[in-house]
């Protein structure tokens, strides 16, 4: 197996996955999909040659194609693997602490719940909301905060003045997690 001393900055890791899917047929290309100038692109696929990620072809006078080296596609598989462990984790997190913070809920009465807002949390919080193990537990997805409910409207993401709405039991979901992550679960 090859050494991993020089571990590839985030950067470099880009152009891999980039090289690895055959996106860029050439280096302005390549710099288009990275977002990056010509000229930095150049040396990031230099520094990548030097140190054994990525292979040049001479196809003719202008044309160069690149391609990954055994040792590029170890390197993008193993720091894909760690960025998708890093992900589930997080997710673990994310949906641990919903848990926690819904069985508390659950607790205190409440069977009703509303999710407001249109970012990714919404799908997580629907996770354990859609498991069986909580009796009577309904929930729905509202593009408003109402002017009354009987629930809790679980606000995911978006930035909600919850004084507005003086009847209405209103909770911000990330503000909630990162007060929970002040007190060990």
């Amino acid at each position: 197996m090859f050494p991993r001393e020089d571990p590839l900055n985030e950067r470099e890791f880009e152009l891999i996955n980039i090289i690895g899917a055959e996106l860029g047929a050439n280096q302005r290309d390549l710099s288009k999909n990275l977002n990056f100038p010509t000229y930095a692109t150049n040396l990031l696929i230099r520094r990548l040659v030097v140190k054994g990620y990525i292979r040049l072809r001479q196809l003719d006078k202008k044309k160069i194609q690149y391609m990954l080296t055994p040792k590029g596609f170890v390197e993008k598989y193993h720091k894909s693997i760690r960025y998708a462990l890093k992900t589930m984790n997080s997710m673990g997190l994310i949906l641990h602490q919903f848990d926690y913070i819904l069985w508390r809920l659950y607790n205190e009465g409440e069977r009703h719940f509303f999710l407001f807002g249109n970012s990714d949390l919404v799908e997580l919080v629907e996770m354990p909301l859609k498991r069986p193990h909580l009796g009577g537990l309904n929930f729905s997805q509202v593009d408003h905060v109402p002017d009354h409910c009987e629930g809790v409207v679980l606000i995911c993401g978006k930035q909600v003045d919850t004084s507005l709405y003086p009847g209405v039991h209103c909770m911000d979901l990330l503000k909630e997690m990162a007060s929970l992550n002040k007190v060990k679960l």
